[in-house]
């Protein structure tokens, strides 16, 4: 099989899956919804592979909207999504074509979509751990030394109040 073709099996298996959930309510907008699907996880993948760039050259990348690091990437994953799914609409050829394959074969081929599904969503989240454990390290963030003092401080001073609630409660206020 070609890339292009695994591609076009990819959105095929999650059109499938989400036409197979909503079934109940209808297939409104199914194919733009696989296509959502497509679109976030092409996102992630981006997105991890991007952390790790970060971590791997010890880089800090502060990220805003307005920055085309975030931009250009978004606008290409739509775009090409957008060619290959909405505007051709060759998808439905191959959908055609992968209605036919064997049973057999549909499942084993459902079983792997799923795993590669479960593997970007998987390396998304180890890639946020990878990232905070190189801000527990280098300290910066959440785990900068001001930003934990302060924490400290107003957590010291809650528990004292708690304190005073309760001797106000129990009457040891008064002793």
């Amino acid at each position: 099989m070609s890339i292009k073709k695994l591609y076009y099996y990819f959105f095929y298996k999650i059109y499938k899956s989400i036409q197979y959930t909503s079934a109940p309510f209808g297939q409104f907008l199914t194919n733009f919804k696989a296509g959502l699907v497509m679109i976030a996880l092409e996102i992630w993948c981006a997105f991890s592979m991007g952390i790790y760039y970060s971590l791997i050259t010890n880089t800090k990348v502060e990220l805003s909207v307005s920055m085309p690091i975030i931009y250009i990437p978004l606008i290409l994953i739509i775009a090409f999504n957008y060619y290959t799914l909405d505007y051709l609409e060759i998808w439905k050829n191959y959908n055609r074509e992968f209605d036919q394959l064997p049973r057999k074969k549909n499942i084993l081929g459902s079983w792997m979509v799923f795993g590669i599904v479960l593997l970007i969503i998987g390396n998304f989240i180890f890639s946020f751990y990878c990232l905070d454990r190189q801000a527990r390290k280098d300290q910066v963030g959440p785990y900068a030394p001001e930003i934990v003092a302060k924490e400290r401080r107003e957590d010291s001073l809650q528990k004292a109040k708690q304190i005073e609630n309760l001797k106000k409660i129990y009457g040891e206020d008064k002793k």
